[in-house]
């Protein structure tokens, strides 16, 4: 490093007010968005319009309307350990930014310092001393203010200014991508108990429908109608029924679980009353245009604050090639006896000085600081298209979902339909003698997988709709 230091006081307030002119100007280029290869609209099967109203800017109140589930995510928002921790990484960058206030500004320090000595009769310091005062005890008192400034010439302050402004906005908007996901699991874990329950429901119809079947083939192998194997073969139906019920007893109390540490609580119980039928599931949703997710995705938004970050340490590692100037003072008072010391203006002392640093033997490490943060923005746009066309996807894969599932449904719903006749026809004919007992077996079989397809189906529908909500960037509102 090489040092100028100026001292003179005409020459230093000169030089002052040349830097003073040359530092609005700032090293390194201003953050511009890169241009994006985004579409137009979203591909789906039936969405071919570019309307710009999307569900994404509706609040979760609004677009979760069941009570039950309200309650749910409000709770959730209150309780949850991963949102409390995402909010005082919020408070914790919050400070740095306060710091950067202040960034500009000289330092300030003040120091009082008291001292005593007596030095050897022998020594050339006690002589000095004893020929000068006429004594050997020298005593020293000081207070005063010092005063250091870094002038921002090239703007390697600001910059850096700009790179703790945009990790503040990152946690912010990672807060939000947390309150987004936190919104979306509480939802599918709710329309996930309802389906369990739908399922339960389901099998101990089946049951009790099991039981009926195997006393009334009971009845017929005493008549004669039917072998042993009948039997065993109703009662094989009658314990898979049995122990998926019992399987689904047990995933309904992991699931609330799951459901009660998202909520920030113990494990236990989840109140419910709707059932899995009676929720609605909207057929069609706004969703917008794709260019829309750069404001409302948290993720996306995560990603380009990354990129602000890395285009503005490409002007610290730039300004750190060109003179720093640094201009220091201080002030205040001296005396060698403590009745003299704040004796004005005789013990008043100042000075003032300016150094003009240029790095000499350094420029190679400083310019690989500079390869370096410019193969970081690389990587930082990379990573922000990336998180683009993620998003655009996830949209796009949840709008196909939406579409098809609701003909799934109307297929899955006339499939049961058809089945529940069946079986009750298949009843009727065993028990005229003009169907056999597999007939009856292989009938309820079918409408066992039947049902529980039909209930697995609006499930789906149902986290398909939450799927678009939370790919589109809502639920932080």
């Amino acid at each position: 490093m090489q040092s100028i230091r100026i001292s003179s006081g005409h020459t230093l307030l000169g030089f002052v007010f040349l830097v003073l002119s040359l530092s609005a100007c700032k090293v390194g280029r201003n953050y511009q968005r890169p241009t994006l290869a985004v579409p137009d609209q979203f591909r789906s099967v039936s969405t071919t319009d570019t309307d710009t109203h999307t569900v994404a800017r509706l609040p979760w109140r609004t677009f979760f309307q069941n009570a039950e589930l309200q309650q749910l995510i409000s709770t959730a928002l209150t309780n949850n350990f991963d949102l409390q921790i995402a909010v005082k990484r919020i408070e914790e960058n919050s400070a740095y930014l306060r710091q950067t206030r202040y960034a500009l500004l000289p330092s300030v320090n003040a120091q009082v310092t008291a001292s005593t000595i007596t030095p050897s009769r022998n020594s050339l310091n006690g002589l000095s001393l004893e020929n000068f005062i006429g004594s050997r005890h020298l005593e020293d008192y000081s207070a005063n203010l010092g005063v250091s400034w870094e002038l921002d010439i090239w703007g390697k302050i600001r910059r850096q200014n700009e790179v703790t402004q945009a990790n503040y906005l990152q946690t912010f908007e990672a807060a939000k991508a947390v309150r987004t996901a936190l919104v979306a699991n509480v939802a599918n874990g709710y329309f996930n108990l309802l389906f369990l329950d739908a399922q339960l429901d389901i099998a101990r119809r089946n049951l009790a429908l099991s039981d009926s079947i195997v006393r009334m083939i009971g009845l017929q192998k005493q008549s004669g109608d039917v072998t042993e194997l009948a039997v065993d073969q109703a009662r094989g139906q009658q314990q898979t029924a049995a122990l998926l019920r019992s399987r689904l007893e047990q995933a309904i109390v992991i699931e609330e679980n799951g459901l009660r540490q998202l909520l920030g609580d113990m494990p236990g119980g989840i109140p419910r009353a709707s059932r899995l039928e009676n929720v609605p599931v909207a057929d069609t949703l706004q969703v917008g245009v794709p260019v829309q997710l750069l404001a409302n995705r948290p993720d996306v938004r995560v990603s380009e604050l990354n990129l602000v970050a890395a285009n503005a340490r490409i002007g610290v590692a730039e300004a750190s090639l060109y003179p720093a100037l640094v201009i220091s003072g201080s002030g205040g008072f001296n005396a060698f006896q403590a009745s003299n010391w704040f004796m004005f203006p005789a013990s008043l002392f100042y000075s003032v000085a300016g150094g003009l640093t240029q790095p000499v033997f350094q420029r190679r490490q400083l310019k690989t600081q500079i390869e370096v943060a410019r193969i970081q923005h690389d990587q930082a746009v990379i990573q922000f298209r990336q998180a683009v066309t993620n998003g655009v996807r996830e949209v796009a894969d949840a709008l196909v979902q939406v579409e098809k599932l609701k003909e799934q449904e109307q297929v899955a719903a006339t499939r049961v339909a058809t089945l529940q006749k069946a079986i009750a026809n298949a009843r009727l004919l065993f028990a005229s003698g003009l169907a056999n007992y597999l007939e009856v077996i292989t009938a309820q079989s079918n409408v066992l997988q039947a049902e529980l397809t039909l209930a697995e189906v609006r499930q789906q529908r149902l986290s398909a709709m939450v799927s678009v909500y939370r790919a589109l960037g809502g639920g932080w509102q």
